[in-house]
C-alpha cells in the first residue's frame, strides 16, 4: 500500500513550487476525484448524507477507501499548517483562538489517521505488517503535532516516540531515505524540544527517550516491530547501538579530561572510534594498495569526524542561543571539545593527503607506473624495475607538482589547526606543529627542486635541496618516536622521528648530487668559451672592456702577428677638410659668379595677397 510513499510524495510535490494553502486546495481536488471513483460523492443540489466509517471489507475490495482516508487527514493537517504559517510572522506569536484552531485541525487528521489504523489492524482488510505499522507511524505522527501545539509535552513524546521506533524499523528494514528523511527532518528535532521542555537532561540521547515513552505502546505494536527489525527494541535505533549503550562519557585532550554533556556528540565520537578501528583493520588486511585505493579508505572515518564537529557547533550554537557566558563550565567543555574533534578531523585529512602522495610522504623519487603498463605487469604478473622510465620529462613535472599541490593541502590544514582555540597556549603542541610544518615544508621543496634538476636548472634545485635540509634538520629534535611498537597505523598528522631520518638521509644524498651537478656545470662554462670564442678578439684589443668571466691567457695576443688594415687618422682629416684651400677651389666660385650673372634678371616678385582665414574669410 505504501502509505508513508503515498504520503510524502504528494506534499513534495505541492510544496515544490507552492506552499501549505496550495496544497491543501489539490487536496480538496484529488479527494473530490477520489470520492467519485468510489461512488461516494455527493451529487450536486443533493441532500447531504452523513458518510459511514470505513470498514475493513471496503478497504480489502479497494485500496482507494485508504487513499480516501489519507487525503482527509492530510488536507487537515495542511489547514493547519497554512493557519500556522500565515501566523509566524507576527510578532505577538499564535494567539488562543488561533491556536485552538490549528489543535482542533490536527486532532481531526490524528483521529481520522487512527481509525485507519484501526481498520488496517483488523485481519479481514488483508493489510501486511508494514501497511500496519505504517498507518500506526502517521497516527502517531499527527497525534504528535496536535499534542505539540497543545504544549502537552509529556504524551507528546509518547507519540513521537512510536513513530520514530516504527520509522527506525522500517528504514533499517525497507532501506528506504524516506523514512530517515522524515525522522531527521520531523521527528528528531521535535523530540529533542519536547525534551528539553519536560527537563529531560541533554545527555540523554534520542533513541533512549524514545525507547523510554515506547514501552507504553503495547505489546501488539511490539511484536509487529520484532518481526522487522528486534534490535530497534534494544538500542531504540539500529544505528545507534553504540551511542545508546556505549558511547563515551568523556573526552581526553592534552592530558585534560572533560565530560560529554551532549548526547549527539557522544554518539559522533563513538562513530568516530568505530570508523577508526574498520580503518585500521581495512589496511592492516588489504595489503599493498594503489594510493587511490588507499586514500579512499578514509572517506568514512572523515564523514564520521565531520560529524562530531557539527554536533559540536550546533551545541556550542545552543547555548550562545541561550545566553549562556563563555565563562560557564559547559561552555568551556565545548570548547575543549571544539579543539579535539576539529584536531582529529584535520588529522585524517592529512592521513588522507599522505596516503595520496605515496610511499615514504614523496620522499623517494617514484612516478608510477603508467596504467596500461601496470595493467600488463598485473596480467604476466612480472614487476617493474623502473617506474618513471617510460614518463617524459613534461609528464614527470607535472606529477610533481601534483604533490606540490597536496603537500600545500598539508600546510594549510596546519595552519587551521594553530587558529583553534588553546592551541596557541600550549608550548609542547605549537612546537610539534611547527615541526610538522617543517617536515612538510622539505618535502615541499625536495619536489620544487626535482621538478628544476629535470629542466636542467642545477643550481635553483641545490639552493632548494639545502633550504629543506635545513628544515628537516630543524623538526628532526621535536619530532617523536613511533608509538606503535613497529605496527602499521593508519596515516594521519603524528610525523615520527623515523619519517625524519629517512627523509634527512634522502636530502643529504641529494644535496651531494646537486653540488656535484653543479660542479660540473661550472667547469665545463670557460671550456665552452674556450671553443667557442678562441677565434675571436685577443685580449690586446679589448683592453677597454673589463674580463667579468676571466681572462683567457691562451688568447692575449695574435700571433704571429697577420696583416691587417687599420685607419689612418679618419678624424683629423674629417675636421681638416674646413681649413684647407686648394689652388682650384679659389677659381670655381668666381666662374660659377660670372655665369649666375649673365643670366635673365629676377622678375619682381607678385606682392602677397592676404590669405583667408575660416570658412567665409574671417576667423582667428
Amino acid at each position: 500500500m505504501d502509505i508513508t510513499k503515498f504520503v510524502v510524495s504528494h506534499r513534495e510535490k505541492a510544496l515544490l513550487y507552492g506552499d501549505y494553502s496550495t496544497y491543501h486546495s489539490q487536496l480538496s481536488k484529488k479527494l473530490l476525484n477520489c470520492r467519485k471513483k468510489l461512488n461516494i460523492a455527493t451529487k450536486k443540489r443533493g441532500t447531504f448524507h452523513p458518510r459511514n466509517q470505513v470498514t475493513a471489507e471496503q478497504v480489502a475490495e479497494d485500496h482507494g477507501y485508504i487513499h480516501l482516508q489519507l487525503l482527509t487527514a492530510e488536507r487537515t493537517w495542511a489547514d493547519a499548517m497554512a493557519v500556522k504559517a500565515a501566523h509566524s510572522v507576527e510578532t505577538k506569536g499564535i494567539g488562543g483562538k488561533t491556536r485552538s484552531h490549528i489543535v482542533s485541525r490536527l486532532e481531526k487528521g490524528a483521529r481520522t489517521a487512527e481509525q485507519l489504523a484501526e481498520v488496517l489492524a483488523q485481519t479481514e482488510s488483508g493489510a501486511s505488517s508494514v501497511d500496519v505499522l505504517e498507518a500506526r507511524a502517521y497516527a502517531a505522527l499527527l497525534r504528535g503535532a496536535a499534542l505539540f501545539e497543545k504544549q502537552h509535552w509529556e504524551p507528546c513524546l509518547k507519540s513521537y516516540s512510536i513513530a520514530r521506533i516504527i520509522y527506525s524499523a522500517l528504514s533499517t528494514a525497507a532501506k528506504n531515505d524516506i523514512f530517515k528523511d522524515l525522522l531527521s527532518e520531523t521527528i528528531d528535532p521535535s523530540i529533542r524540544y519536547a525534551a528539553y521542555q519536560a527537563q529531560i537532561p541533554r545527555t540523554q540521547p534520542i533513541a533512549e527517550i524514545a525507547l523510554k515513552y515506547f514501552q507504553h505502546a503495547g505489546p501488539e505494536l511490539a511484536a509487529h516491530i520484532e518481526k522487522q527489525n528486534p534490535a530497534v527494541l534494544q538500542h531504540g535505533d539500529a544505528d545507534a547501538k553504540q551511542g545508546a549503550g556505549g558511547a563515551p562519557a568523556t573526552l581526553t585532550w592534552r592530558g585534560r579530561e572533560v565530560k560529554i554533556e551532549d548526547a549527539a556528540i557522544a554518539i559522533a565520537w563513538a562513530a568516530v572510534g568505530a570508523e577508526k578501528a574498520k580503518l585500521a583493520e581495512k589496511l592492516s588486511s588489504a595489503g599493498s594498495l594503489v594510493p587511490r585505493e588507499l586514500a579512499g579508505a578514509y572517506d568514512d572515518i572523515l564523514v564520521a569526524s565531520q560529524d562530531a564537529v557539527d554536533a559540536t557547533k550546533q551545541a556550542i550554537d545552543e547555548l550562545k542561543s541561550e545566553g549562556v557566558p563563555q565563562s560557564d563550565s559547559r561552555m568551556q567543555s565545548l570548547q575543549i571539545t571544539r579543539t579535539a574533534v576539529n584536531y582529529e578531523m584535520i588529522s585524517w585529512r592529512i592521513g588522507r593527503n599522505r596516503a595520496l602522495i605515496g610511499q615514504d610522504d614523496g620522499a623517494r623519487l617514484d612516478f608510477g607506473a603508467p596504467i596500461k603498463k601496470k595493467k600488463q605487469q598485473e596480467q604476466t604478473g612480472e614487476a617493474s624495475e623502473d617506474k618513471g622510465r617510460d614518463l617524459t620529462p613534461g609528464r614527470q613535472i607535472a606529477k610533481l607538482k601534483e604533490k606540490v599541490v597536496l603537500y600545500d593541502g598539508i600546510l594549510q590544514s596546519l595552519e587551521s589547526i594553530k587558529e583553534l582555540p588553546g592551541v596557541a597556549n600550549d608550548q609542547e603542541l605549537s612546537a610539534q606543529l611547527e615541526a610538522t610544518s617543517q617536515y612538510f615544508t622539505a618535502l615541499k621543496c625536495l619536489a620544487i627542486s626535482r621538478s628544476h634538476a629535470i629542466a636542467g636548472h642545477a643550481v635553483n634545485a641545490l639552493a632548494l635541496v639545502k633550504h629543506a635540509l635545513d628544515q628537516c634538520k630543524a623538526a628532526l629534535p621535536v619530532l617523536s618516536g613511533d608509538s606503535h611498537d613497529g605496527k602499521p597505523a593508519p596515516r594521519n598528522i603524528q610525523v615520527t622521528n623515523q619519517h625524519a631520518g629517512l627523509l634527512r638521509d634522502i636530502l643529504g644524498g641529494e644535496l651531494q648530487r646537486s653540488r656535484a651537478l653543479v660542479e660540473i656545470h661550472n667547469s665545463n662554462k670557460p671550456t665552452s668559451a674556450s671553443q667557442t670564442g678562441g677565434a675571436g678578439k685577443p685580449l690586446s684589443s679589448q683592453l677597454l672592456n673589463y674580463p667579468a668571466g676571466g681572462v683567457d691567457l691562451n688568447n692575449i695576443v695574435t700571433y704571429p702577428p697577420q696583416l691587417e688594415p687599420i685607419p689612418v687618422k679618419p678624424l683629423f682629416l674629417d675636421v681638416a677638410w674646413n681649413y684647407i684651400e686648394y689652388p682650384a677651389k679659389q677659381q670655381r666660385p668666381a666662374a660659377a659668379v660670372q655665369d649666375k650673372s649673365k643670366g635673365t634678371e629676377k622678375e619682381p616678385e607678385p606682392e602677397a595677397k592676404p590669405q583667408k582665414r575660416g570658412w567665409f574669410g574671417f576667423g582667428r
